[in-house]
């Protein structure tokens, strides 16, 4: 079975048989929520089935709540589109709730409030995260309620879309959607005698890295490079893929290859190696680039708006470097909104109405402005408002040409394998802070990553 959801490749439809061998972990309530995220079973009762509802039948509940932690830092964003569409539909009410300050804490919550009258009616549904979501049934198929609203699904992004695509439906609809930039200094650059663009390829930063010690500060670094769950496996996965390499052939873990080991150590270098050009960037990651302390770092499209607002410098913005194997290596990310199975069916309509109007292409390309991450509609892509803005500053159209250009789907046992993006980050982050070797790291991951298949997947196969 192979699930590819680029938006050249047929849409995978999946047997009985195929939902069983990811669907069936549902049964075990696997993880505990300190072990990457929220588990899966419990209270949500497995998938939830196809809509059957009559939506013309239903009249939308007069308040609703959605749970979001802001991505990009685009609360006051989010309270105006509320207030926009209120100024449409004054007769639904819409309350934001800060249900945790990144995707992890989102789920967590959601997960602990499964059961209970306490779940929101929309929520924020991240790309590791969507999938347990719909493994517990907590979520509802849009495509019915979407087609009753008259909401134009085929003009989004058809790559995005689809990344919620299962069981012949939709899940969530895309929302914050990102790829990881490579985001320079263009001072440092010049001061150090680089041509004004990213480096090509890992090996050329490394180059590079030589003369760009000799203009940053001491206590900084050619590159700032953050490490944590939902992003060091995300990053990685380009230098990974860039040698080669992946973290797994759908679910047979591949961290044994000489490929997989060459960029492990490729890591281990570049934080901890005699010519190490990367430091663990702290929580400031932003304050600090922008004042200088790297020379360049690898952050969200979602990180653009800010970075712009912020930099004491012109800011260079550029695909991230390929490997030894050059080709679509870079992950996407982000996240898409989602509609809770168990609320009312009143509740849902007014949940889906809000969710229309945030994603239509007026409040997409102004999310886009304000926060950096990728328009979700290609009528915005190509709309006049995008095109005015990368006119003036085209670091906002890298984002969109590397989704075309550049990007793949993910390797199953980070996003489908719950826990699975948290060991992998395990592994990552002793080659950044230990300096271990990918022959030490990778025999101590793959295991783990081995037992969470074979007791919670295998035997549904």
């Amino acid at each position: 079975m192979s699930w590819n959801r680029r938006s050249d490749s047929p849409l995978w439809t999946p047997s009985r048989r195929d939902f069983l061998r990811i669907g069936g972990v549902s049964a075990l309530g696997l993880m505990a929520a300190a072990c990457g995220g929220p588990s899966v079973g419990g209270d949500g009762g497995g998938p939830a089935a196809a809509s059957g509802t009559d939506w013309s039948k239903i009249t939308p509940a007069s308040e609703i709540t959605w749970w979001s932690n802001h991505p990009g830092k685009s609360k006051e964003m989010e309270e105006g589109f509320i207030a926009a569409f209120n100024s449409e539909h004054p007769e639904i009410r819409v309350n934001l709730v800060t249900a945790g300050a990144s995707y992890d804490e989102v789920a967590q919550r959601y997960q602990a409030a499964a059961g209970t009258q306490d779940l929101p009616d929309l929520v924020i549904a991240s790309d590791v995260y969507w999938f347990r979501y719909f493994i517990n049934g907590q979520v509802m198929p849009l495509d019915d309620v979407f087609e009753y609203l008259e909401a134009d699904t085929g003009d989004f992004v058809s790559t995005l879309y689809e990344d919620y695509a299962y069981q012949g439906s939709h899940w969530a609809a895309p929302y914050a959607r990102s790829t990881p930039l490579f985001y320079y200094n263009k001072a440092h650059w010049a001061a150090a005698g680089l041509p004004d663009r990213g480096p090509a390829t890992w090996d050329e930063m490394a180059e590079w890295s030589t003369a760009l010690r000799k203009v940053v500060p001491a206590d900084g670094a050619p590159l700032g490079l953050s490490l944590g769950p939902s992003w060091s496996a995300w990053w990685f996965s380009n230098i990974l893929w860039g040698r080669g390499g992946a973290y797994s052939n759908e679910w047979d873990v591949s961290l044994a290859t000489p490929e997989a080991m060459s960029a492990g150590n490729f890591v281990r270098d570049m934080y901890k190696g005699p010519k190490a050009f990367a430091s663990v960037a702290s929580a400031n990651l932003t304050a600090d680039f922008s004042a200088g302390l790297y020379g360049a770092v690898i952050g969200s499209t979602g990180n653009l708006s800010g970075l712009l607002s912020a930099a004491k410098f012109d800011l260079g913005a550029a695909y991230l470097p390929d490997g030894p194997v050059p080709g679509r290596n870079v992950p996407t990310g982000g996240t898409g909104l989602a509609i809770t199975a168990s609320r009312t069916p009143e509740q849902q309509l007014a949940a889906a109405m809000f969710l229309k109007f945030m994603t239509n292409a007026e409040n997409t390309a102004k999310f886009s402005v304000g926060t950096g991450y990728m328009p979700v509609r290609t009528s915005a892509i190509n709309g006049a408002a995008m095109n005015a803005v990368y006119a003036k500053k085209p670091q906002y159209r890298i984002s969109v040409d590397q989704l075309q250009e550049k990007t793949r789907s993910q390797d199953y046992v980070r996003v489908f394998v719950p826990g699975g993006d948290q060991i992998l980050t395990d592994g990552i982050e002793r080659f950044a802070l230990e300096g271990a070797s990918a022959e030490t790291v990778w025999p101590s991951v793959t295991p783990r990553l081995q037992t969470a298949f074979k007791e919670n997947v295998e035997p549904y196969l």
